[in-house]
């Protein structure tokens, strides 16, 4: 609807984005003008029935003489005629604020629809949970006080916590002005990041509006000045605190009621629209009409919109209709009315008796009523739809419960409107959700009197998840919800299409959706382009919505390659490990029929979990988080994704909030390990090692590698699990210089020299492992044992298999109990001391030191001439020594894992050591193929001395096992950054001052070596004090040989040196040395400290995090260190290609628990996270916020019943009141009667008894 000029020159681009926007309004939307001079009887001829002046009339109004003749009273449908539009755009008030407001001059019978889109697309008004319509209190009226407190208290206060649209008309006098200084103070003291907005909406008649002139511009006005006289008084000037303006045109001038007809009709559509984000939640727009004061005309309006089941809620004592209403709703309710069957004409009437009773009452409310009968058959039809009335006595119950009071009266109007078979009590709920009023749920809807089933808690679920209401979203779990029924796949592939447009995660699933509609127009049609066909394709169609295949995509590019595809069993694509291949069986899939939608949800609360995270809920994620089974996990995982979808985040504050919201799951993820790990150490280790089925197969240590999760790994108990897998069977306090000498005399590791297990532990274990259900183990034993070497998990997996897999053990011929065979005491020793990673990672460091002694000896000695000449056999044994460890590399890289190929060069270039391998080896290959030729013999040299430096770099990486040296190469690595930054400051000022030093001294030089060198070498030695005053200073005397012949210098002599501004020479010498020796070096000594300070306070957790890495490296390499590595590598390829014996180590660490063990594991570490969550409430509880909370509701109950006490008091009052004027009558009637002599009793009056006399006398 957009105008599609204005893209030209220079004048097209100073036009602001609102006019283009807006640029289409004149051509839909229409003003009304009066076409007929009917003239008014009163006015001598001088004004028209429209209330314009006969100036103001156009000539073919004057001059229509027939017509005019005719006509006795003025029609806007018939003497009025529609233009295009003058006056729309936004509004500024001078000197009232530098908020702009909308405003749009409309017809009369202008479509709603149009209104509605109009507001909400276009001037970018949030969709309303409630329309609140203010009636009545217009004019110079004075509003009284307790009204000006049920509208500021009650009204706005509701609205805000409900996120409402307050209809008035818009104008600085009445009621009009209180809502609009009520929504101003509340905005005020609102929190500027509030979700739920009040919008305060004028609609008001365009010829009522003073100043109207000021707005008038047939382009539209952006914007347009508004100036207002006097502020102080009433008038019918628009008021500044309203968001929006209707300006309602029936062509008259003057003249109220003129907008009535529109603002009813949109009313009406917009209770027909749905609420929630884009129209998702489960009920229409809720609209409540609100009646204040008001005169006997608006009893057509409220008669008209009863008749459309519109709900109406009258302020009692308001004064003018509001008490006529309630006078006459509440008084004659006792009177006999005939119910009718149904509506129109053939309808019953009501008694004769009730329509005199109307009749006196609007005689005595309204004396001056010219159609009294007209009056009192409205009256009349209003009465018959009394149900959807609710009567508010204002001032005798206080503002404070009027957000109850509004949702009851539309409760009250929806139970008469909904069907016989449903629940009364669904729309309630519906309209407490839709306010995000859980209070109000929880006393009123489910305080125990309410059996809700499922049916009824369904949608009103929905509307809860998908517009964030997680208070809701517990309430009915904790009420009858049940999450497996709920959550089908279908479902959550809805959930996952509500997703708001402009978030990363809508992004993210709309790239994955074109590139499988992409392949499936590929395969179709291969000669159009697959993204157009994906463009076109994206609007309708089978398949064409986002899928739980887009969902997987997401979550495999935000996981990496920690875990296994999400949702790939649901949908039937388990079998395919290749990428293309899964795209496209699942384009296929997607495109027919879908069964697999109707199926539960395998894990529900997990993939509520993971549907909150990505969306960035906080609060919900929390309670899905508490809700979903493997706590500890569930939090790393959360952790995982938040960090990775912060890094595609574009907007700050988003970033920010995903970063803590990240932070927050690694603080619980730490927290609930912490309680487990006091509760049973080896039940937590056990933890952190399985496999889960959730997760896609992955174990707590790696998916906390992957989430970066430093405090997590710098726990007790992780690192306890790391130091007992590192050294392996052997106790952790064993000297280093033992292992040393066991290692070159291996025959003492069957010595008492160094300590091992004990032996009764490894019995306890064989006897606990093989039966895992058997009768006589304890409890804890069926958590499965903790995992310390290579052997043991070599042990448990094999048991394991032989457990989860009876039947194939027996069709091999193996039995279910099968033991694994005792080795003898010098083949499990020998394999206690050498399969230990330790003693891999000290044989792997002792063998690098002679690799690197072998190299220098080389290089230093030994290096021969090309062929035939050399190389020598010492350089021979060097290349064999590289060859061996570009074979471990090539193992580590391409056979160790479950990954595809893809996958692990990705995982092992990110490993900055690894690029530091590379680089080393691709140097060492070229310096071998250079230094083979005579001609490139020198350079190849060269690039092996360079590949010496880079190999011993390498040695750095060794360091980062030891507890001290290990966090120093972290703070060097953090230090280089600085030096980086150093450096570019440091390039700009040498550069600025070597240039100009050079310039200065010779005027003549033109060797290029020799320049660069004296404009960047010397001025970086002047920063280590090496400073050649006799070059530099022209009054020391220079021994150097000079010249100023220019052709001798263009030879390659050295010029002489310039005399005359050597002065200036000096000068910059002196600011050079002062800028770089004190200020840059102090600079990087500051920036040195910074991250030193930075990285100690850390350096310990960053150690234990880094440690990981190196501990999973050792424990999958082979024993022996290169090169004598060639001989593992040969026994690995004779078991893996030739004996087709299965690879164990190919899973780092990873224990498969099945049956009871993974239950009562899971049982245990669910009890633990209760835990942990109960004693965490108890401190919250126990702070002083929640105290002071706790006691500000009882302080609120006690006021609340003191209100009450207080309103027994005056009904007390009253009833005595009466009583009195009761005693008085009847004592009137006995002494009359007693005087008389026309009834003679036959028995004396009685007399009062002494206790009520005194009662009285006292009172």
């Amino acid at each position: 609807m957009r105008d599609p000029g204005g893209e030209g020159g220079g004048s097209g681009d100073k036009i602001s984005k609102s006019e283009k926007d807006q640029s289409w309004i004149p051509k839909i939307i229409k003003k009304r003008l009066c076409t007929t001079f009917v003239e008014d009887s009163f006015s001598n001829g001088a004004l028209c029935q429209c209330g314009g002046a006969r100036d103001t009339h156009a000539s073919v109004a004057l001059g229509d003489f027939f017509s005019s003749a005719i006509v006795n009273h003025w029609d806007t449908a018939q003497h009025s005629s529609e233009y295009p539009t003058d006056a729309f755009g936004e509004l500024q008030f001078a000197g009232a604020s530098k908020r702009h407001s909308y405003f749009l001059r409309l017809s009369w019978d202008t479509p709603p629809s149009m209104v509605y889109t109009l507001m909400t697309a276009h001037w970018g008004l949030p969709s309303p949970n409630l329309v609140v319509s203010v009636v009545g209190g217009e004019g110079r009226t004075k509003v009284k006080t307790w009204v000006r407190e049920v509208l500021r208290q009650g009204l706005v206060k509701a609205s805000q916590s409900t996120g409402a649209w307050i209809l008035t008309a818009g104008l600085r006098e009445g009621v009009g002005r209180c809502v609009g200084e009520a929504v101003r103070d509340h905005a005020t003291a609102a929190s500027s990041v509030s979700l739920n907005k009040v919008v305060a909406l004028g609609i008001a008649p365009w010829g009522l509006v003073h100043n109207r002139q000021q707005l008038v511009n047939a382009q539209g006005s952006f914007p347009a000045k508004y100036y207002v006289q006097n502020t102080t008084r009433d008038s019918c000037c628009l008021d500044n605190n309203y968001q929006a303006f209707l300006l309602v045109d029936d062509g008259s001038v003057g003249r109220r009621g003129g907008e009535t007809g529109l603002r009813a009709k949109l009313e009406d559509y917009i209770s027909h629209q749905r609420t929630g984000i884009w129209g998702s939640g489960s009920i229409d727009i809720p609209v409540l009409c609100m009646l204040v004061s008001g005169d006997i005309s608006m009893l057509e309006r409220v008669d008209l919109s009863l008749k459309t089941s519109m709900p109406w809620l009258v302020l009692a004592g308001s004064g003018g209709l509001a008490d006529f209403l309630s006078d006459v709703l509440e008084n004659l309710s006792s009177a006999p009315v005939v119910q009718s069957s149904g509506e129109g004409e053939g309808e019953a009437g009501p008694s004769v008796d009730l329509k005199d009773r109307v009749a006196e009452r609007v005689k005595k409310h309204f004396p001056a009523e010219t159609e009294p009968d007209k009056q009192v058959e409205r009256v009349l039809s209003i009465y018959q739809n009394r149900d959807f009335i609710t009567i508010y006595h204002g001032e005798q119950e206080g503002p404070n419960e009027f957000d109850t009071v509004l949702l009851k009266a539309l409760v009250g109007a929806s139970k008469h409107r909904a069907s016989v078979d449903a629940s009364p009590y669904n729309e309630e709920l519906k309209l407490a959700v839709t306010w995000n009023r859980v209070d109000i749920a929880k006393s009123e809807l489910f305080n125990g009197d309410i059996q809700w089933r499922y049916e009824d808690l369904e949608d009103s679920m929905t509307d809860a998840l998908i517009n964030d209401k997680p208070q809701f979203v517990r309430l009915f779990t904790e009420n009858g919800l049940n999450i497996l029924d709920y959550l089908t796949y279908g479902r959550l592939e809805s959930l996952y299409r509500s997703v708001a447009d402009g978030t990363v995660l809508y992004q993210l699933l709309q790239r994955r959706l074109v590139e499988r509609l992409g392949t499936t127009a590929s395969s179709s049609n291969p000669p159009e382009s697959p993204s157009k066909v994906a463009a076109e394709n994206v609007q309708s169609g089978p398949g064409t919505e986002i899928s739980l295949f887009e969902v997987s995509g997401v979550l495999e590019l935000l996981m990496g390659d920690v875990c296994q595809p999400f949702y790939y069993t649901a949908i039937g694509l388990e079998q395919i490990s290749s990428k293309r291949r899964a795209l496209r069986r699942a384009s296929k899939l997607l495109r027919e029929n879908s069964p697999y939608r109707m199926n539960r949800c395998l894990y529900p609360w997990a993939s509520l979990f993971i549907w909150a995270v990505l969306q960035n809920r906080s609060e919900m994620a929390t309670f899905f988080w508490e809700m979903a089974g493997e706590s500890v996990l569930s939090a790393l995982s959360g952790c995982k994704i938040l960090r990775e979808l912060s890094k595609l985040e574009v907007e700050t504050e988003t970033k920010l909030s995903m970063k803590e919201l990240a932070q927050r799951f690694e603080n619980l993820a730490h927290d609930v390990f912490s309680s487990c790990y006091r509760s049973n150490e080896s039940r937590s280790f056990t933890l952190l090692i399985r496999k889960s089925p959730v997760w896609g197969g992955t174990t707590c240590l790696q998916m906390g590698m992957g989430a970066d999760a430093r405090l997590f790994f710098s726990h007790d108990g992780v690192q306890s699990l790391l130091s007992q897998i590192w050294w392996g069977d052997m106790k952790r306090n064993t000297e280093v210089w033992k292992l040393l000498l066991a290692f070159f005399v291996p025959v003492l590791c069957y010595t008492n020299l160094i300590s091992f297990r004990e032996e009764e532990e490894h019995q306890q274990e064989e006897q606990g492992k093989p039966n895992e259900d058997g009768q006589g183990r304890d409890s804890d034993s069926l958590y499965g044992t903790t995992i310390f070497s290579f052997s043991d998990i070599k042990h448990i997996e094999a048991d394991a298999q032989g457990f989860q897999s009876p039947r194939s053990a027996t069709i091999k011929g193996i039995p279910h109990s099968h033991k694994r065979p005792k080795r003898p005491f010098i083949v499990s020793r020998w394999r206690q001391f050498w399969f230990a990673p330790v003693t891999s990672f000290l044989g792997n460091v002792l063998m690098y030191f002679l690799f690197l002694l072998l190299f220098a000896y080389v290089l230093l000695v030994d290096f021969e001439p090309p062929p035939p000449a050399g190389p020598s056999y010492t350089e021979y044994v060097l290349y064999f020594w590289v060859f061996t460890i570009v074979c471990e590399e090539i193992r580590e890289t391409f056979f160790l894992g479950t990954k595809t190929w893809r996958q692990r060069i990705r995982v092992y270039i990110q490993d900055v050591w690894n690029k530091c391998d590379l680089i080393a080896v691709t140097l060492f290959v070229i310096g071998l193929i250079c230094r083979m030729f005579k001609w490139s013999y020198g350079f190849g040299r060269d690039v092996l001395c360079v590949d010496y430096m880079v190999f011993t770099i390498r040695l750095i990486h060794i360091f980062a096992i030891h507890k001290q040296l290990g966090p120093k190469i972290i703070i060097v690595g953090k230090m280089m950054k600085d030096i980086f930054f150093f450096l570019f400051f440091l390039g700009v000022w040498l550069m600025a001052y070597g240039v100009a030093n050079q310039a200065l001294l010779y005027s003549y030089d033109p060797r290029f070596d020799r320049i660069l060198r004296r404009v960047f070498y010397r001025p970086y030695l002047h920063i280590f004090g090496q400073i050649p005053v006799e070059e530099m200073d022209v009054g020391k005397q220079w021994d150097m040989p000079c010249t100023d012949n220019v052709t001798l210098i263009q030879n390659g002599d050295e010029p002489c040196r310039t005399m005359y501004s050597n002065w200036l020479v000096v000068i910059l010498l002196v600011v050079y040395l002062l800028v770089t020796n004190i200020l840059l070096i102090n600079l990087l000594i500051a920036m040195f400290s910074n991250t030193f300070a930075e990285v100690q306070g850390n350096s310990d957790i960053y150690w234990k995090f880094q440690r990981y890495n190196l501990i999973v490296q050792y424990h999958s390499r082979p024993s022996l260190a290169p090169p004598f590595i060639i001989l593992s590598h040969i026994n690995l390829f004779i078991k893996r290609n030739i004996r087709k014996v299965p690879s164990i180590k190919i899973h780092h660490f990873v224990l498969q628990l099945t049956g009871k063990a993974a239950n009562r594991l899971m049982t245990w570490e669910t009890i633990q996270k209760e835990d942990f969550l109960t004693a965490q409430n108890k401190v919250q509880k126990s702070s002083d916020s929640e105290r002071l909370k706790r006691m500000s509701g009882k302080v609120d109950g006690v006021l609340k019943h003191l209100t009450q006490s207080r309103d027994f008091d005056h009904r007390l009052r009253a009833l005595e009141n009466e009583m009195e004027y009761c005693s008085n009558a009847l004592s009137w009637i006995v002494e009359t009667l007693a005087q008389g002599s026309t009834f003679k009793p036959p028995r004396p009056p009685p007399t009062l008894r002494d206790a009520f006399p005194s009662s009285s006398s006292s009172s």
